[in-house]
């Protein structure tokens, strides 16, 4: 997933938490970090329920586009998108 085009998603629902169900919920609503590297490789990042960002496979998530006056509030709340700590990347988990 790649930065935010006009019919790009910012938000992604997971669909498949298997394997990492302590990290993901099925069912929620994931805010994607823009990250070129990740995408190149098939990932979103995404901050999970530890409450740092990973890297997942994109066919874990279902891209969804979101009414404008709705994702601008859920950035309003979620804050601020982290800084990246690995330059030119993402960590991930396979």
């Amino acid at each position: 997933m790649k930065r935010k085009s006009k019919n790009q998603s910012r938000f992604v629902v997971c669909i498949n938490n298997r394997g990492y169900e302590a990290s993901l919920e099925a069912g929620k609503l994931y805010r994607v970090i823009p990250d070129d590297e990740a995408a190149s490789h098939g990932y979103a990042r995404v901050v999970d329920e530890s409450g740092e960002d990973y890297g997942y496979a994109a066919s874990r998530f279902f891209p969804i586009a979101l009414p404008q006056a709705l994702e601008k509030a859920l950035v309003k709340v979620v804050g601020p998108l982290p800084k990246r700590e690995v330059p030119g990347g993402a960590r991930s988990k396979l």
